[in-house]
């Protein structure tokens, strides 16, 4: 099944959505700022972004739209094949240590 999100009547839709990647990291959360709230007239009204820097640090900006641009195609490529580099890793070094484990006897599959 599919998260949805529902957007109150007169919001406008977020530009951005959760996990896109952007210039400035990963979007992780979003936060609407109704014209004519307080929050709106001391942040700006619209969308208001929470950005990590990367999915392992807790540190956390807050951007509104016009702040974002999302990964030129050529960044999100080589981004999503360091991933996939980092992930292979992983999987060869748990290879490793379940052979050490079983006693030399490898019965690991990789998918």
């Amino acid at each position: 099944m599919q998260p949805t999100i529902s957007i109150f009547h007169g919001w406008d839709y977020p530009r951005f959505t959760f996990g896109q990647l952007t210039t400035k990291g990963i979007i992780i959360g979003l936060t609407y700022y109704q014209k004519g709230t307080h929050l709106a007239e001391e942040f700006g009204e619209g969308w208001r972004y929470t950005v990590s820097l990367n999915k392992h640090s807790e540190e956390v900006h807050h951007y509104l739209e016009d702040e974002l641009t999302l990964l030129s195609p050529e960044d999100l490529q080589a981004q999503i094949k360091a991933e996939i580099d980092c992930h292979q890793n992983q999987i060869k070094s748990l290879i490793q240590q379940l052979s050490i484990v079983s006693g030399g006897r490898n019965n690991a599959q990789v998918c």
